[in-house]
């Protein structure tokens, strides 16, 4: 297993030097012009000076906090309303159609909605992210307590559980699987909608630097940012992989 998982890992950090040494290659030889493809070196510059000598640090932060507020709200409602309706077989069948109708909305296409009704506000991103993020969880939710085995169904009522103990003693440990799914799936929602948000509602954050640095075909401000969203999306997702297995070793034989 341990030989396996070091394989993997050097097989990834080969294909990423593999793609690093493509786009200096690129660069350098002139494939693209720089003013739309800056050099790694000229990436990293920016990088290192936009955040120990700019407003790249703050940027970050402020993504950082919108992405993971939006996403603890959408986890919250989404576990919530996901579990009211996964106990109950008439719930499921009332709302299913509704669920199916809403879910495919693009967040991004409620925002002159949230426009309307928060103004051009931090609110405004912050009901955008969470809406975005929510179906995930929501329906990882509806799953997971909607397919409880039967075996445990029939000792939850020989024991007369109430309603409550049976969500929290019988439905929650089988659906924690889906919900941990779910979340993860929705952290990288949440982070996709909040740079989305920040640009269209000129919010502060990465999004916002990114739209600003390609108006001012600032190529390697651009590029700077993108690496900071592709490092805190994976960083987010290692973290929550690793929570992932440790909440769910009991189920390791």
């Amino acid at each position: 297993m341990n030989t396996s998982r070091t394989s993997t890992w050097l097989g990834s950090v080969a294909v990423l030097l593999s793609l690093v040494a493509v786009w200096w290659v690129a660069s350098h030889a002139g494939w693209i012009s720089r003013v739309f493809l800056p050099t790694p070196e000229a990436t990293l510059a920016s990088l290192r000076e936009g955040l120990f000598g700019g407003e790249l640090a703050a940027f970050t932060h402020a993504t950082v906090l919108r992405m993971l507020e939006g996403w603890l709200l959408a986890s919250l409602i989404g576990i919530a309303l996901g579990a009211l309706i996964g106990i109950s077989e008439a719930a499921r069948a009332w709302l299913q159609p509704t669920l199916e109708f809403v879910r495919p909305l693009p967040a991004s296409a409620l925002l002159p909605l949230a426009i309307s009704l928060f103004g051009l506000n931090p609110a405004m991103v912050l009901f955008v992210v969470a809406f975005g993020a929510m179906w995930p969880v929501l329906l990882a939710t509806v799953h997971g307590f909607a397919n409880v085995e039967p075996r445990l169904l029939e000792v939850a009522r020989c024991l007369q559980l109430g309603r409550g103990a049976f969500v929290w003693k019988v439905g929650l440990p089988n659906a924690l699987p889906d919900i941990l799914a779910g979340m993860r799936l929705s952290l990288t929602v949440s982070l996709i909608v909040a740079v989305v948000g920040e640009m269209i509602a000129s919010q502060p954050g990465l999004g916002q630097a990114i739209l600003l640095a390609a108006r001012a075909f600032r190529a390697s401000e651009l590029f700077a940012g993108i690496v900071l969203l592709g490092l805190i999306g994976f960083l987010s997702n290692a973290l929550l992989s690793f929570g992932e297995r440790r909440l769910l070793k009991w189920q390791t034989p």
